[in-house]
């Protein structure tokens, strides 16, 4: 059983998966239309869960969408919002590498979670998997940013369908595609 996981009484449970920066978009880069536009979507995507009855939301802690998603529910509490954060770390040790605003954010998450988890004491090759299907198996519904299937997102992804909950998919290679090919009266594909 993780280290720190009780995860008793937290109602309805949103987890998120996505990619790092450097597989989104543009790099991750925040400032380019393509990214901004996902985190747009990822937001809406948290707010409505949120008015959904969706109470508690787990992010894995990665750089880039998890972060961003921790980063949004901690601001709809911030605004009153009777949500749980919670913080699933792979391993113990998890982040000592991150640097600049992701060490910034991930220690702002650990600070304002409801409860934070190491799935694993420490790094192995299997611990972000490992990861993955704590968060999976102690939700009701999966938010994903993917646009490559041959990844752990799309690993996660493929789990969370296994096991029945439900998915809500932000494809991040249709956004760019249609950002940077014919974008203007076409809708975005979600």
């Amino acid at each position: 059983m993780p280290l720190g996981s009780n995860m008793t009484d937290f109602g309805k449970t949103v987890c998120f998966s996505g990619h790092r920066p450097e597989k989104l978009p543009d790099g991750g880069n925040e400032c380019s239309q393509a990214v901004r536009t996902i985190k747009s979507i990822l937001y809406r995507e948290i707010l409505e869960s949120a008015e959904n009855g969706y109470i508690s939301f787990i992010t894995g802690l990665a750089r880039g969408v998890d972060l961003w998603a921790g980063e949004m529910v901690m601001e709809l509490k911030a605004r009153g919002m009777p949500l749980k954060l919670i913080a699933a770390a792979p391993y113990r040790e998890h982040g000592k590498s991150f640097r600049g605003r992701d060490k910034f954010t991930l220690g702002n998450i650990f600070l304002q979670a409801d409860e934070i988890v190491y799935v694993s004491e420490i790094y192995s090759r299997d611990c972000m998997r490992l990861r993955n299907e704590y968060m999976v198996d102690r939700s009701d519904k999966l938010i994903a940013v993917v646009s490559d299937y041959r990844s752990g997102t799309g690993q996660t992804i493929r789990y969370a369908e296994k096991k029945r909950i439900e998915v809500k998919i932000i494809n991040a290679e249709k956004i760019e595609n249609d950002l940077g090919g014919s974008f203007g009266n076409e809708q975005l594909a979600f």
